[in-house]
């Protein structure tokens, strides 16, 4: 190898890939490896994973509370933005990253460590995700990438290499799809899974009750936001997390938040992924709502806009960039109104909010209504729709539309108007068989 390491801090799960790299760095650099490990609400045993380090050969094991960080610093954030990945992907594992890494970052600085590692392999969006903040965060130490380098090139390796070298791991040659788990979600991948014609085995999810057999009467649930943040669950104040939390346990419960779908990753291919986010899927819902009454209609409006721009570059791994502060401040400013309660029912797989309530509402009943007002003016709409369709009236008269013996162009009635014919396309004519 090029590169002289003397030690490196790993981003440290415990699960099949960074169980064998501790080994594999040992014996590959000859360094000290210090684990990692971030508690970032996944709900494991942290001093059995803290032994199995020590036992797998780390010289040290770190196990860092990162759960509040998470909520706070990056969950809340995105939810605000509305961040959401092609439609559907409510970014677990991406909003993780950011917080692990810079975890790893510290520990790094604080135990002398002059290079930095994870189990991301060469294939997978999370590689990217933890060195652009290794780049933002700690430019001057080394990266090692193990599945960029080894010999090891399937999950099935992988578990002959811990074999044997005595390293216990949970995954089996039966049960080979990987598992993230955080305070917002639990995500599957790889495996069995990599046939998106195949439905997920009903034993694998972890945060969610089938929706089959979620409770047949539904339940409602309130939100209180302020200034776009979820702060209260059925009129308890809560810590983000402990909102999260309880909010999972509920929505799990009737079979809120599931996810399967096939997206594009960073690197350019297609993958499939089965998501669990209960209370983020509640949360969206409800804030989404909320946003109807107190967003203005072009504040609104661009906000979609801006939750697209936000949502990839959280995917991208782009977290520590100016482009996500400069959009933070602009939510924060947007926001300031967005206060008030939700109300969302839960029922066998889906989440529907059915009240809505804000002091700052933009909602004027008076305004809205079918019925007699005093404050609207019918009539007025007629001048409103002469200027607003101004263009649309200019456009004609080019035209000729509307002249004696002239006639506007005739609208398309489907797809008999638009096909080519082999006159008007080349593609379209007929080739001579070939003998």
């Amino acid at each position: 190898m090029e590169r002289s390491i003397r030690r490196v801090a790993l981003a440290y799960s415990g699960g099949l890939d960074t169980s064998v790299m501790i080994p594999w760095l040992r014996e590959t650099y000859g360094c000290e490896v210090v684990a990692v490990v971030a508690d970032v609400g996944q709900g494991e045993d942290f001093s059995a994973v803290r032994a199995k380090a020590l036992a797998t050969g780390a010289v040290a094991c770190e196990v860092l509370d990162l759960t509040d960080a998470l909520a706070e610093e990056c969950l809340l954030p995105a939810l605000r933005a509305g961040a959401i990945y092609e439609g559907r992907y409510l970014l677990g594992t991406a909003l993780a990253r950011p917080v692990i890494a810079r975890g790893q970052v510290e520990v790094a600085r604080r135990t002398g460590c002059d290079a930095l590692a994870h189990g991301c392999t060469g294939k997978g969006n999370d590689q990217v995700r933890f060195e652009l903040v290794y780049g933002a965060l700690a430019p001057d130490l080394a990266v090692v990438a193990p599945w960029r380098e080894w010999s090891i090139r399937s999950r099935e390796e992988a578990m002959a290499y811990a074999a044997a070298r005595g390293v216990p791991v949970e995954a089996t040659t039966a049960k080979p799809y990987s598992i993230d788990r955080n305070l917002w979600h639990c995500s599957f991948e790889g495996g069995i899974l990599e046939d998106p014609a195949r439905v997920p085995p009903a034993d694998m999810y972890r945060l969610t009750r089938d929706p089959l057999e979620a409770p047949d009467a539904p339940r409602t649930v309130r939100i209180g936001f302020e200034a776009g943040f979820p702060v209260s669950l059925n009129g308890e104040r809560l810590r983000p997390a402990d909102l999260i939390r309880r909010l999972n346990e509920v929505a799990g419960e009737h079979g809120v938040g599931r996810v399967d779908l096939v997206e594009n990753r960073v690197v350019g291919m297609k993958s499939r992924g089965v998501y669990e986010t209960p209370a983020g899927t509640v949360l969206a819902s409800a804030l989404r709502d909320l946003e109807a009454i107190t967003l203005d209609r072009d504040t609104a409006h661009f906000k979609e806009r801006l939750a697209l721009q936000y949502a990839e570059l959280t995917y991208q791994g782009l977290w520590h960039t100016p482009l996500r502060e400069a959009l933070d401040a602009f939510l924060a400013r947007s926001h300031r109104n967005v206060s008030g309660t939700v109300a969302v029912r839960l029922f066998k797989g889906s989440c529907m909010a059915v009240a809505r309530s804000s002091a700052t509402s933009l909602y004027r009943q008076d305004l809205a209504t079918f019925g007699e007002d005093g404050v609207y003016d019918q009539a007025d709409a007629a001048g409103f729709i002469r200027l607003f369709g101004l263009p649309v009236r200019v456009g004609a008269a080019a035209r000729g539309a509307g002249r004696t013996g002239g006639a506007a162009e005739p609208m398309a009635e489907g797809p008999a108007r638009h096909q080519a014919t082999p006159e008007s396309d080349p593609v379209a004519r007929p080739v001579a068989a070939v003998p």
